[in-house]
């Protein structure tokens, strides 16, 4: 058996409703089969939200209710620091800023989504594993705006936040 290429309505099949089918979720569009977890990703389970799709954004973003989605278009805003608005700063130095900063952001986009696949890619003792991709993601629309929860966590420029910005990780749960 090879990889399997599943379009997004096909991959909603498998969100362990069938017993008959394993239980599969995607991250940023390889599939994983979570079936060793019914108790965690079948119907019930607390992260039963995951199964039957890509939710690369919730992982990202921990806002389960509106970020189901793969579209990681502009989720690197999150962690783009707010600036202080009394702040004098050129408007040089503000793009120079800016490009900075997106970079970092999506830098740490890119750490947090492979902190997740390292968790379904064989971590947890090797009980989740990559069966194949999702194929034919259907067009997004507009660029989402943050959800609540990711605007307010937006570090500060100068620091002193603690915990603001930082992302849901895998190593956390």
């Amino acid at each position: 058996n090879g990889p399997i290429h599943l379009t997004p309505s096909h991959l909603s099949l498998y969100n362990g409703t069938n017993p008959s089918l394993p239980i599969y979720l995607a991250l940023n569009a390889s599939i994983y089969d979570v079936s060793a977890s019914p108790h965690l990703y079948g119907p019930g389970g607390p992260y039963a939200f995951f199964s039957g799709r890509d939710a690369t954004r919730a992982f990202i973003t921990g806002c389960f209710a509106e970020d189901l989605t793969g579209d990681l278009r502009g989720v690197e805003e999150m962690f783009i620091p707010i600036d202080d608005a009394e702040e004098m700063v050129s408007t040089k130095e503000q793009k120079t800023r800016r490009e900075r900063d997106m970079r970092v952001a999506r830098r740490k986009v890119q750490e947090a989504v492979e902190g997740w696949r390292k968790l379904f890619d064989g971590g947890k003792g090797g009980k989740y594993f990559w069966v194949g991709t999702v194929v034919g993601r259907e067009g997004w629309g507009d660029v989402r705006e943050l959800c609540q929860q990711a605007r307010e966590g937006r570090p500060r420029r100068g620091g002193g936040d603690g915990d603001k910005g930082r992302v849901r990780r895998a190593e956390d749960v």
